[in-house]
């Protein structure tokens, strides 16, 4: 495959884009809005930074199919549910539990490949699997020991969170099959931005009100984590190989913690810090494994990286 020479090296684009995913956590921490709030606005206005590059699409958009309509609708709403509940386990969780947790997707991934798709996967990613499993088991059963449960309950939304966007990525999978990156983005924003918008209004949240330190957190939101993070991810994917942008998702939890300790005072015990060595070994393994000539569908690592976190 030849991939075309970028204007910034690729390692310094990465390590940008690590960064700025990084971030994610730290924002959600900074608010005191509810979540969906949060989520709402970050997608509504990383919408409105896209519209005027999207002009060029709209011969394509009108070709939809209502199938695609359908997915597309699905496809929103998993993700509106991974931020729901992704954003939520930071309010009972460490930011290094919830982001180790989080960089399980591509196992996620691989599983409801196999499940719907039919693909085979390797003993040795699934020994990576295993191991990164292990891990997750660790952090897990640390939480439930300490007492109040508070932090196990933010582990299982990261969990639950991580499944969805596994779902949300799956979605994509047949989607950008026939479909512009840049459009399926777009539209799965719109209709994620809708259903948390009817998610606030059914739960009584107010859309509006909100102190103006709020409203810049929701800007940063939108910015930093989405358009200089899961955007130039899917944007690299012009100058690197998919496996070299995939192997990003490693980036956010150390990124994240260290951001976390810095910014926020949260550290991590020994245990923890062994569940998150196993998660991040496994993923090593896992996500290095060569896919097999005879998958039917994508494999992990050639999926699009955009809304991790």
């Amino acid at each position: 495959m030849n991939l075309e020479k970028p204007p910034i090296p690729v390692a310094i684009l990465l390590f940008i884009g690590i960064t700025a995913i990084s971030f994610s956590s730290i924002f959600v921490k900074w608010s005191d809005a509810p979540v969906s709030i949060q989520a709402m606005y970050r997608l509504i206005l990383t919408m409105l930074f896209m519209l005027p590059f999207g002009i060029k699409y709209i011969s394509q958009a009108r070709k939809l199919k209502g199938t695609d309509i359908l997915k597309l609708m699905a496809s929103g709403i998993m993700l509106a549910v991974h931020f729901l509940l992704w954003m939520g386990s930071l309010q009972w969780t460490s930011v290094a539990s919830s982001t180790i947790i989080l960089a399980l997707q591509p196992v996620f991934v691989m599983i409801g490949a196999y499940v719907f798709f039919k693909e085979r996967t390797s003993v040795s990613a699934l020994s990576g699997m295993g191991i990164a499993f292990l891990g997750v088991f660790l952090l897990i059963g640390k939480s439930g020991m300490s007492g109040t449960g508070s932090h196990l309950t933010g582990d299982l939304m990261s969990l639950f969170g991580t499944a969805a966007i596994a779902a949300h990525m799956l979605l994509g999978q047949m989607l950008l099959k026939r479909i512009p990156s840049f459009l399926y983005s777009w539209f799965v924003f719109v209709f994620a931005a809708l259903f948390l918008a009817g998610y606030n209004m059914f739960s009584g949240i107010p859309l509006t009100g909100y102190a103006a330190k709020e409203w810049g957190i929701f800007a940063l939101l939108a910015v930093v984590p989405t358009v200089f993070g899961h955007l130039l991810f899917n944007w690299l994917m012009r100058y690197s190989s998919a496996s070299t942008v995939s192997m990003s998702v490693l980036g956010e939890p150390v990124g994240a913690s260290l951001l976390a300790f810095l910014l926020l005072n949260e550290s991590m015990n020994g245990l923890q810090a062994a569940g998150g060595a196993l998660v991040l070994l496994g993923l090593i393994l896992f996500l290095n494994v060569r896919p097999s000539k005879k998958a039917t569908a994508v494999a992990p690592t050639d999926l699009q990286t955009e809304s991790l976190g």
